[in-house]
């Protein structure tokens, strides 16, 4: 064993026992994990160790109504990007989300992610009674939104009427790397402004990057995973950059299974506690892909309650699976899978460690 490959097997035992590792340390094992099977497996190992010593055999289950796929924004990257004019677009009323959630309540679902694009169809108001009206049907499920950057005030409106959680991936935690994934109206400062409020307020929160994204470099992956050691979100939702047809990095390389599995290996070790994904991204680069993450360290995975008639048209990437389902068949699958790698799938609303006990108070491309 080379000198690089032992010193690489060391870091994984001083993250186990430490949770943090510093900027150096975290570029030397990205650019040293290699091909080496056993180094993924070694870490593997201690991950899914660790995450069952926390959670046990359970992998908590969030219904997701993808409710609109407008959007204002022009992320490079994205297929519902306001600049794809080939984009079917579609809103859900109220009562047709209430509908999703009904359905979901009576699969055992307790807890529902309201995610769509940055639509300013939706008034604060309009997200304010979506979100209490859900409540008040529903009143033992926790209400996750994933709608985008807002303001202090609108955060705060929507967890006063009932919000528990908020989901935005940061993307990227380096503003030059983020300035080649956005157009210049957004900035990675406002972005981490936006957690940062998230966190202020009360929400339970997800932050998160793309793995492979176009230009990222172990150095920018080791400065992600550092803001989400001094974040400390609730919930952490990585998954691999897949390429749209109409967007401008279409002919880009997507990112690969092995490397979004070594993360999610590295997070469970850095956030012992934290909600992780196995996300739809996932799956649809590997048809195993979900139950791989799971076995690497995740513990959470997101079926789709939208309506059927509606899910081809949120196409964040190209290929994206489980769009024809119903949702009774898309849990049902998932139960049989992770059932096949000897998990359980748990209905409830399956809170952070740290919020137990609490009563009701985790963007884009989160799944």
């Amino acid at each position: 064993m080379s000198g690089d490959l032992k010193q690489a097997y060391n870091l994984i035992n001083i993250l186990e026992a430490e949770h943090k590792l510093n900027r150096e340390d975290w570029v030397f094992l990205l650019k040293n994990r290699g091909e080496d099977r056993e180094l993924s497996e070694y870490l593997f190992k201690k991950a899914d160790a660790l995450r069952k010593r926390i959670y046990g055999d359970a992998v908590y289950v969030r219904g997701l109504i993808e409710f609109t796929n407008y959007c204002c924004n022009d992320c490079y990257y994205c297929g519902i990007r306001a600049g794809n004019a080939n984009a079917q677009r579609y809103r859900l009323t109220a009562d047709e989300i209430y509908a999703c959630c009904d359905e979901g309540y009576a699969l055992g679902f307790r807890t529902f992610v309201l995610q769509g694009g940055e639509d300013a169809f939706y008034s604060d108001d309009d997200i304010c009674l979506m979100v209490s009206g859900i409540k008040e049907r529903h009143p033992d499920c926790a209400v996750t939104l994933s709608i985008g950057e807002k303001s202090y005030e609108s955060y705060k409106a929507y967890f006063d009427a009932g919000a528990d959680r908020y989901l935005l991936r940061h993307e990227t935690a380096n503003p030059a790397h983020y300035a080649r994934l956005h157009p210049e109206n957004l900035s990675c400062e406002n972005r981490k402004r936006c957690l940062y409020d998230l966190k202020a307020i009360g929400y339970q929160v997800g932050a998160g990057f793309m793995v492979g994204s176009p230009y990222q470099t172990e150095e920018n992956i080791a400065e992600d995973l550092l803001f989400l050691k001094e974040l400390k979100p609730q919930m952490v939702g990585i998954g691999p950059f897949i390429a749209h047809h109409d967007t401008p990095f279409k002919d880009m390389k997507s990112g690969t299974l092995e490397e979004t599995l070594f993360l999610l290996g590295l997070i469970r070790l850095m956030l012992p506690e934290v909600l992780l994904p196995a996300t739809t991204a996932l799956g649809t680069i590997h048809p195993l892909g979900r139950e791989l993450g799971i076995k690497s360290g995740a513990n959470v995975v997101m079926p789709n309650l939208s309506p059927t008639g509606v899910r081809k048209k949120y196409l964040l990437y190209d290929n994206k699976i489980c769009t024809g389902d119903e949702s009774a068949q898309c849990k049902d699958c998932l139960s049989a899978r992770m059932a096949s790698i000897g998990y359980r799938i748990v209905t409830d609303r399956g809170d952070h460690p740290g919020f137990e006990g609490l009563s009701c108070q985790s963007h884009l491309n989160i799944c």
